[in-house]
């Protein structure tokens, strides 16, 4: 069983560092940490997420990593643990990029992954209809 100050994930130096960033940017300053989830959707059945947050709720997971306050759900957590957050600057972009060792599948551009236990839900059919992102993979 997840402990409530166990880390799930881990973030890069340059991941805090962002987060730093948009927390001090935040125009209402109530923003007291990084929520992390996840949630069904996108072409490969789980879409992540991650927004600022004004505090924990009764069933999160919490712990601070270099000054930042991390929030998970239990749900997310189970599909999160082992994470690594880092922020990537690419000619194509930038952002959070989440590598997760539960991904046994994921779409070409990261932001939707599949899991062993859900990898049989989506049909070949699924497979053919590609990333609903625009990014061209599945």
């Amino acid at each position: 069983m997840l402990k409530s100050t166990e880390k799930i994930v881990t973030l890069s130096p340059l991941a805090i560092e962002r987060v730093k960033q948009f927390m001090a940017k935040e125009d209402s300053g109530d923003a007291k940490g990084l929520r992390v989830f996840v949630m069904p959707g996108g072409c490969s059945g789980y879409q992540y997420g991650m927004v600022l947050d004004k505090e924990a709720k009764s069933d999160d997971i919490t712990w601070a990593e270099d000054g930042v306050q991390i929030f998970i759900d239990t749900q997310s957590a189970r599909l999160l643990e082992g994470s690594q957050i880092d922020f990537v600057e690419t000619i194509q972009g930038s952002g959070f990029k989440i590598n997760n060792p539960n991904a046994v599948s994921s779409c070409g551009c990261g932001n939707s992954f599949r899991t062993e236990e859900e990898g049989h839900a989506h049909s070949e059919a699924d497979e053919a209809e590609g990333c609903a992102c625009g990014c061209g993979g599945h």
